[in-house]
């Protein structure tokens, strides 16, 4: 990928083509202007990247791996007001307490020893970001997530016994299936749970993911184009 994909003028033009397009997704399903967040997933751009989309005036970003995202965030953070980071990939327990520190949200609790680490470390700072369960709605064993009829088990037990801050539910739907029926298995997951956020949707599918009720969509190649690899 060359420079000029992270040039000044064409991440927020293409920042502003996505925005619109949920601004229209909202229009079409009858939901209110704001009732979805974007994520802009920055998982392996450059800081010069990502500046250019917070000067455009976004402030939610994605990461994928904990320590990507410790050596560019916390001097972004430092120099830009109002930014909130979540992690929308696996967390292994020993990325604990700097995941804890980082991170304003945590989307990808998964496992019971993942949701102990994480109280555990929530008590000791004081600090508690916010936390989604991520569901494997297609069951694949490759995947990280909970099973679809384990999560109220495993959400009363984040809740329950771990004290952890659940707000919703995660999703990635597998890459050779329709979309639309992993987006509806989550929805009623959460209104069954009386959970209220939905983080499901990409870049290619995140339109028919605010049919269904997402409230943040995760998109990144749409923004910012191409991954490229970080020295």
């Amino acid at each position: 990928m060359n420079s000029e994909s992270h040039s000044a003028a064409e991440i927020p033009a293409r920042l502003n083509a996505v925005r619109e397009e949920i601004r229209l997704a909202c229009e079409g399903s009858d939901r209110p202007a704001g009732a979805v967040e974007l994520v802009a997933v920055s998982k392996t751009m450059p800081a010069a990247a990502i500046e250019d989309a917070i000067e455009a005036g976004q402030r939610v970003f994605g990461e994928n791996r904990v320590q990507e995202a410790l050596r560019k965030w916390p001097a972004l953070k430092d120099l830009h007001d109002g930014i909130e980071l979540h992690l929308i990939g696996p967390l292994q327990t020993n990325k604990v307490k700097d995941a804890v520190a980082l991170f304003d949200v945590i989307q990808t609790v998964d496992r019971p020893k993942l949701a102990r680490a994480l109280a555990e470390e929530m008590e000791r700072t004081g600090r508690r970001p916010r936390c989604f369960v991520q569901v494997n709605t297609g069951e694949e064993p490759q995947k990280a997530g909970v099973a679809p009829d384990e999560v109220p088990e495993f959400v009363e037990l984040c809740r329950e016994t771990f004290n952890l801050p659940i707000e919703g539910l995660m999703c990635i739907p597998p890459l050779n299936e329709e979309p639309a029926m992993h987006f509806a298995l989550l929805a009623k997951l959460a209104e069954e749970l009386g959970l209220s956020e939905l983080s499901m949707g990409m870049s290619a599918d995140f339109e028919t993911a605010i049919v269904f009720g997402a409230t943040y969509v995760r998109v990144g190649t749409a923004i910012f184009g191409a991954r490229v690899l970080l020295e």
